[in-house]
Parts: structure tokens; sequence; C-alpha cells
């Protein structure tokens, strides 16, 4: 937890909640165990749609689907949502989900290793939702950077470990270091890329908002 719990329940409690299947699918999750974003992090998306109004939507890490069921219920009436996800357990599970929402038409799910089927994707897209294994971020961002236009928006959740990224590496546990080592260097590159303008939020573990304001220079 990095912000005070008591005020993460009393910010929580005064949100309006999602629609029925929404907030079931949600429960389900969470007593299945499977990691979808916070409640405040949800409430921020939904924000972020509102005020972006995306048309082409991505997203690197499906899991269950309910992520991409919020941006599809929450995003403008005509936006449409490819999605990744390489774990083959949840894949079924997310498209019965779609299925279930009548949302097939707008989510598409990609199954396989995102730093393959990047590579193929083109954009540009509006907004870039990642939320996938947080030692891959680093290897992802340059195909993000690539299919992301200027004006277009790349969300990173869960960028700050629990608190664990602004400690000293020796005080991390050693099995974490590697992850540490790469999102410390990610966070690092969407604040020093003069293409970004970047924003680090201690919302639920950590979200970075980043703007492409220019091209790339091609070197």
């Amino acid at each position: 937890m990095i912000v005070n719990e008591r005020m993460v329940t009393y910010i929580n409690s005064l949100d309006r909640g999602h629609t029925p299947f929404l907030e079931e699918l949600e429960a389900r999750a969470r007593e299945d165990r499977v990691p979808i974003i916070r409640r405040e992090m949800q409430s921020f998306l939904k924000t972020l749609l509102a005020m972006n109004q995306p048309k082409r939507i991505l997203e690197v890490g499906t899991a269950v689907g309910f992520s991409a069921l919020l941006m599809a219920q929450y995003g403008p009436a005509d936006c449409r949502i490819t999605t990744i996800e390489n774990y083959e357990k949840r894949i079924p599970v997310a498209r019965e989900n779609f299925r279930r929402a009548g949302m097939e038409e707008r989510i598409t799910l990609l199954e396989g290793d995102a730093a393959d089927i990047l590579k193929g994707l083109e954009g540009p897209y509006d907004l870039i939702f990642m939320d996938a294994a947080k030692g891959q971020y680093l290897h992802f961002l340059p195909e993000l950077l690539r299919l992301l236009p200027v004006g277009g928006v790349l969300l990173s959740d869960n960028v700050l470990q629990d608190g664990d990224i602004i400690e000293s590496h020796f005080a991390v546990e050693r099995r974490n270091r590697t992850i540490y080592k790469r999102m410390r260097e990610y966070l690092r590159r969407l604040k020093q890329d003069p293409a970004l303008s970047t924003s680090i939020l201690p919302l639920g573990d950590g979200v970075t908002v980043s703007v492409k304001v220019r091209e790339e220079e091609s070197v």
C-alpha cells in the first residue's frame, strides 16, 4: 500500500460503481484471486476515457477481460479495443466474459506473447493501457511508442511495486530485483524521453500517464 489505507477506503467509498455485470465480474475475480485493476484505478480510467475519448485502444494484459470491458463500457460508443493475453487458462474465460457482456464485436483478443504480437500491429492507437508482467514493460516500450500517435496516451499500471521502487537495491527481495531494476529504468525512460510528457501518480500501486508530444527522432 503506497497511499494511506484509510484514505483509499474513503475515496473508494464515494465511488458510484459500475454496471451490474462489471460489479459481478469484479467480485468473482477477487474471489478467484485474479489480479484486476484496483477500484481507484478503475475510477481514474473512466475519467481518462471521458477526457480523451479514444477511438482505438490497445491493452497489453487481458486477464479475465475486466479492464477491457470497463473501457468498452465507458469509452466512446464507437471505440474498438485490441487486447493481448498470453496466459492460456485465462483466455477462454475472457472470451466468455466478452460474449456474456455482448462486447465481442468491439473487443478483439489476440493470443500469445505480446513481444511478438506488438511487432505485427499497425497503429495508431489513441490509448495504450499497459497492465502486463511488470518485468516486461521496458521490453515492450519501443513498440508501444511506435504505435502511439502524437497526442496519444500511454497508461501504465502497477509501476511502484508496493513502494519497493524507492528502496535500495539491497533492501528488495532477491527474487524481485530484476523487476525492480527494469521498472526503475522504465520510469526513467518515460520521464526523460523528450517525445513524452509523463506524470507518475501514487494511485493504486502506482500509475504513469504519458502523452506523446512529438515523434521520436530517427537515428
